[in-house]
């Protein structure tokens, strides 16, 4: 593993394409000053929504260049730290965004509560006098679904005025593992140390040097339950603001509370966790199989990203845009020409590894008039062009809503982010399964497969068991404490490695640490399941070729959040409101298993 970059040192093609957001950080410092400048001419408005349909649309258009900007600031602090943690600008320019936001948030909360006072009917007739107005139905009827559990206007600006500092444990947690943490080196098999970092992290699990490692997953995990009582309380506090929430806006459960926020059936999470629990023998016989192909007499946690084989595929980055352009050419020359223009002219990816760099990958979601940009760490192989063709999935799932949304439906629903990523991921496997025939290369892209079902199919359904149970245990007014998350995180694994692969308990049991992002965003980490299995049907029709399968699919990135979830993975041609999509993923998920079995063997 090479040293990586100082930030200065990366290429600037290799970088995210700052100045198309604003030309400076001097002009980013303005914008925010600029925006707090006018929020007292929102605030006017208070009180007037309900005076005619011409008051009501003139808010609503000042609110739509509200939220245009502030997405704008929020991008350019977000990448500007992200790319180097260790950069203090960064970090104050993410700081000024979050309080920033949380003042327009808090400054623009009377505007739920003030509709809802005026009563279904009025907006109702409005919406049937005023053509103008029937933009806003879809929002309209979401309101009045959530009417019972929306507050007085004070109360709702508290709220909002509350959410900067219920952010700062999200940031304590990314601060803390991506700033402050410095890790012991990783030592191959040849006595060299190995750069231990978050950018260098996953390529050393991916290397056949077990040696390597099985040091940088100890040395790794080893910080984290070094802090694992800071890391434990910050979570707890978390978990206690979700469950805060729920009690202020009269639900059963953070569960409850959080899906119906989503408008997402609460049946569809216990669906998924029952499936997963009845499919764990899968996995268990995906264990057997891959320690027998490692050639291991016991299989250990850090050999599940361990190459099969010692051939090397290397995939230079400008390659991987081609293939996965290949995967994506029954989407059609529009589709394809903006995200390969993307990526090779107008800097949408930032993907040189560098030190200081953010731990994993991620897409921005920006208004139309700048790019959706992406956060990476490229290594020039087959899982490092998956990452990125995951990360393309979410872009131009922005980059088409932003074009055909206003910003009150652009930000699609959070159950539905993960579709289009993974949809990505699953055409360009496929076209490569069948244009490369190659037997080394073959199981490469099973072994890319097989990590990326293990991330969604395995270890965020484990996550979701693991948010379930601490959530479930602070509204009994339990406590949590570190180890007793280590307890239950080891026990969960314990059942999915079905006695197939090593446990060691507290190095597993802190799996919860490490993901500084996921589980600070209340019951995320089950969607990815969901999007896997809606983005996997959906590929099989276009590739199928089912009849406009791939403008249903075009649909239904720009439809954004202008239907309900369910309406939208219909707009795709994808029933979610059954559980055959997610059985049809775990028999993609076998099949991808037996072959693997069959590739491998001997």
């Amino acid at each position: 593993m090479p040293t990586p970059l100082a930030r200065s040192k990366v290429k600037k093609e290799q970088t995210w394409n700052s100045e198309s957001v604003f030309p400076s950080p001097e002009a980013f410092d303005a914008e925010v000053k600029s925006i707090l400048e006018i929020l007292p001419a929102i605030k006017a408005f208070q009180g007037h929504l309900g005076d005619n349909p011409d008051t009501f649309l003139r808010a609503m258009d000042a609110l739509e260049s509200l939220a245009k900007r502030a997405a704008k600031v929020q991008v350019y602090a977000t990448m500007s730290s992200a790319v180097d943690t260790a950069d203090q600008r960064g970090a104050a320019m993410s700081g000024r965004a979050m309080s920033a936001l949380s003042q327009v948030g808090a400054m623009t909360s009377f505007v739920d509560p003030e509709l809802l006072s005026m009563g279904e009917a009025k907006l109702r007739q409005w919406i049937a006098d005023e053509p103008r107005m029937k933009l806003y139905e879809q929002y309209v009827d979401d309101l009045f679904r959530k009417q019972a559990h929306v507050r007085s206007a004070e109360v709702e600006e508290i709220l909002g005025m509350a959410r900067d500092s219920f952010m700062t444990v999200r940031t304590t947690a990314h601060m803390l593992a991506n700033a402050d943490f410095k890790f012991k080196p990783a030592k191959g098999s040849d006595g060299q140390k190995v750069e231990l970092t978050q950018s260098t992290f996953d390529a050393i699990l991916n290397t056949s040097d077990r040696k390597a490692r099985q040091t940088a997953w100890e040395n790794y995990n080893d910080k984290y339950l070094e802090y694992k009582n800071t890391l434990a309380s910050n979570l707890a506090a978390s978990i206690k603001q979700n469950v805060f929430n729920m009690k202020v806006r009269g639900f059963n459960s953070s569960l409850e509370s959080t899906l119906f926020n989503g408008d997402v059936p609460v049946e569809m999470f216990h669906n998924l966790l029952d499936i997963f629990k009845k499919k764990l023998p899968l996995w268990h016989k995906y264990w057997r199989i891959r320690r027998k192909a490692l050639g291991v007499k016991t299989l250990h946690p850090y050999d599940v990203w361990a190459p099969l084989t010692t051939r090397k595929h290397k995939v230079p980055f400008t390659k991987a845009v081609d293939w996965i352009s290949a995967g994506l050419e029954p989407m059609g020359a529009e589709y394809v020409n903006a995200m390969r223009k993307g990526c090779l002219e107008q800097r949408w990816v930032d993907w040189s590894p560098n030190a200081g760099k953010r731990q994993g990958a991620f897409s921005t979601r920006v208004p139309k008039d700048t790019h959706p940009f992406i956060l990476m760490s490229y290594t020039d192989d087959v899982g490092s062009m998956s990452t990125l063709a995951h990360e393309l999935g979410h872009s131009m799932h922005a980059y088409y809503g932003s074009r055909a949304q206003p910003m009150i439906y652009y930000m699609y629903p959070s159950i539905i982010a993960e579709t289009a990523s993974n949809f990505h991921q699953a055409m360009t496997r496929g076209y490569l399964l069948k244009s490369n025939p190659d037997k080394y290369f073959q199981i490469a892209l099973l072994e890319e497969a097989m990590d990326n079902f293990h991330r969604y199919f395995f270890i965020m359904p484990t996550l979701a068991r693991f948010e379930l149970e601490t959530h479930q245990r602070v509204e009994k007014g339990q406590p949590l404490t570190s180890d007793s998350m280590i307890e239950l995180m080891a026990d969960l694994f314990s059942e999915g490695f079905g006695g197939e692969m090593n446990l060691d308990r507290e190095r597993v049991g802190i799996t919860w640490g490490t993901f500084t992002t996921h589980l600070y965003i209340d019951y995320y980490s089950f969607q990815y399941a969901i999007g896997i299995s809606a983005a996997n049907a959906i590929a099989k029709r276009i590739m199928d070729g089912v009849p406009n399968a791939a403008q249903d699919h075009i649909n239904f990135l720009k439809a954004g959040s202008s239907q309900t979830p369910l309406e939208l993975y219909k707009t795709a041609g994808v029933d979610m409101s059954t559980t055959a999509p997610i059985e049809d993923a775990f028999n993609v998920l076998e099949e991808y298993v037996d072959r693997l079995g069959v590739l491998t063997d001997k």
